[in-house]
C-alpha cells in the first residue's frame, strides 16, 4: 500500500472579474509516495505545491483526476484520523495558550484525562515550547507559532503527516531541531510529506523529492538520481595558507579568492579528488574551514527548465 497517490490530479481557478478565464494551478500530477519515507515536494513560489496540498486535504476540490491516502480516497473520514497536516500559514486562536489550544485538538480526537495532557506536555516540549505554553498565542513570535502549529498536526500520532513550508519563520535552531523531529517521525514509521522551495532543506532529510513548475512535475527521484543536482565542483575554505603555497596553486584550481589575511576559497573542478589537496595543504600548515559540493541550485534548475520550454513552445 502506497502512503500518498495521485492520478491526473488537475485544479483550475476561474480567474477575473468581467470576462472569466481559467488558470490551470495543477496540471495532471501523478505521484506515488512510499510508506514510511520522507518525501520532499519542492518548487518555486507559485508552482502549485500549496494547491496540491490543499487538494489531498479537501479544502479543495479537483477538476479532474483522484488522490488517495493509505488506500482510501481523500474524502473517506476514517482515513482522515490517521494523518496530521500544518498549512503555510497556520491561523491559530489568539486568546489560547499553546497548552488550552493542544489539549483542544487532542480531544477532537478523543483523547481525554491524563493521556490528553501527557501527549500535550510531550509535544510541547518537543517542539521546544517551555514556560511560554501557558502564555496566549497572540503573544508569540512566528517561529513559535510555527512550532506550535507542528505540534498541532502530530497531536494524534498520525501514520502521515503533511507539512506546507514547515521551516517557514523559523531561525537556525528552529530548524535544526525540526530537521532531528522529522528524523525521528521516519525512524518510528511515520510517512512525511513536506513543501519547501529550499532545495537544503530537502537534501538533508529526503529519501525522494518530486519537483512542481507552473503547475506540472518536471523531475521526481533522489536528489542524487536527478543530473542537474550532481555535484559539479567544490568549494575549499582553508585558513593559515602560507603565501608561498597559495601562489603554487596554480592550474590546481579553478579559482582561488582571498577572504582575508591567510583565508582562500578555492573552487575546484568536479573531477579534483578534494581530499587529496586537502591533504597536501594541511601538512603544510594549513587549517580547513569548509569542504561544500557545489551544484546547482533549484532556482537555476527552475529557471533553466522554463527557458528551455519557452523555447520549445517557439520552435
Amino acid at each position: 500500500m502506497l502512503a500518498i497517490h495521485t492520478e491526473h490530479l488537475t485544479k483550475d481557478f476561474a480567474v477575473g472579474f468581467w470576462r472569466k478565464r481559467l488558470y490551470r494551478a495543477l496540471d495532471n500530477l501523478s505521484l506515488d509516495v512510499n510508506v514510511g519515507e520522507i518525501f520532499g515536494f519542492l518548487g518555486p513560489n507559485g508552482a502549485g505545491k500549496t494547491t496540491t496540498l490543499k487538494l489531498l486535504m479537501q479544502l479543495l476540490f479537483p477538476t479532474s483526476g483522484r488522490a488517495e491516502i493509505l488506500g482510501r480516497p481523500v474524502g473517506d473520514v476514517s482515513m482522515k484520523r490517521r494523518i496530521g497536516y500544518l498549512p503555510e500559514s497556520p491561523y491559530l486562536y489568539d486568546y489560547l495558550t499553546a497548552e488550552e489550544l493542544l489539549r483542544y485538538f487532542a480531544g477532537l480526537f478523543g483523547y481525554k484525562g491524563q493521556d490528553r495532557t501527557a501527549r500535550v506536555s510531550r509535544l510541547l516540549d518537543e517542539v521546544g515550547i517551555g514556560k511560554e505554553r501557558r502564555l496566549q498565542l497572540r503573544r508569540f513570535s512566528k517561529g513559535m507559532l510555527q512550532r506550535v502549529g507542528i505540534a498541532q498536526a502530530l497531536i494524534n500520532d498520525p501514520e502521515v503527516v503533511f507539512f506546507d513550508e514547515p521551516m517557514s519563520g523559523l531561525d537556525p535552531l528552529g530548524r535544526r531541531d525540526l530537521r532531528s523531529l522529522i528524523l525521528r517521525l521516519r525512524d518510528k514509521g511515520t510517512t512525511v510529506f513536506f513543501s519547501s522551495h529550499v532545495l537544503s532543506d530537502a537534501e538533508t532529510l529526503c529519501s525522494r523529492v518530486a519537483i512542481l513548475a507552473a503547475g506540472r512535475l518536471i523531475a521526481s527521484g533522489s536528489i542524487a538520481d536527478i543530473h542537474a543536482f550532481r555535484v559539479q565542483g567544490w568549494e575549499l575554505v582553508v585558513s593559515a595558507l602560507p603565501p608561498g603555497l597559495a601562489q603554487s596553486l596554480g592550474q590546481r584550481v579553478a579559482r582561488m579568492t582571498p577572504i582575508s589575511d591567510g583565508r582562500y576559497a578555492l573552487e575546484l573542478p568536479h573531477e579534483a579528488a578534494p581530499e587529496r589537496l586537502l591533504d597536501e595543504l594541511i601538512r603544510q600548515g594549513a587549517k580547513l574551514v569548509s569542504l561544500t559540493p557545489m551544484r546547482q541550485t533549484l532556482e537555476d534548475f527552475f529557471v533553466e527548465r522554463v527557458a528551455h520550454e519557452t523555447r520549445m513552445v517557439d520552435v
